[in-house]
């Protein structure tokens, strides 16, 4: 049974052309997605297909980036729920450096792009302001967790 639905599930991904579709819009979500490397708070947007991740940096010039507890506050205090209010369903991810990864679905274009690219914008923009207000309060480690 599992082996049907998968096979079903391939003929719909062929019969609707949907890899194509993303090979033939990747570049526009990369160019998209590369406009938000004029924030300070991105320091790389890297990625293929569909699926791409936006690093997060403290210091955009020597690629400096968080430490854990700065990591922490940013993703699980601040990105993941800010960005799910906003509507954007990704993952902030702290395996390594803080990303948040995106894997949007197979169907979506331009429109969609722009979409995604606001609200990372606009919550990017908010996050690096609460940073540089906690910063500009003596505030690091444990109290970016605190500092909401």
């Amino acid at each position: 049974m599992s082996a049907a639905v998968a096979m079903a599930n391939l003929d719909i991904l062929e019969q609707d052309k949907l890899l194509q579709r993303v090979v033939d819009n990747e570049a526009a979500f990369r160019a998209t997605l590369e406009k938000l490397l004029d924030l300070p708070i991105v320091g790389d947007v890297r990625g293929d297909g569909y699926f791409f991740g936006i690093e997060m940096v403290k210091d955009k010039a020597t690629k400096e980036t968080f430490n854990a507890d700065e990591s922490e506050w940013l993703l699980r205090g601040f990105l993941s729920k800010a960005l799910f209010e906003a509507g954007l369903y990704c993952r902030a991810d702290d395996r390594g450096d803080p990303v948040v990864q995106l894997s949007p679905p197979l169907i979506i274009g331009q429109p969609e792009f722009d979409e995604i690219e606001q609200i990372l914008r606009s919550v990017l923009t908010e996050a690096w302001a609460r940073i540089q207000a906690a910063g500009s309060r003596g505030r690091g480690g444990d109290e970016w967790q605190r500092y909401q």
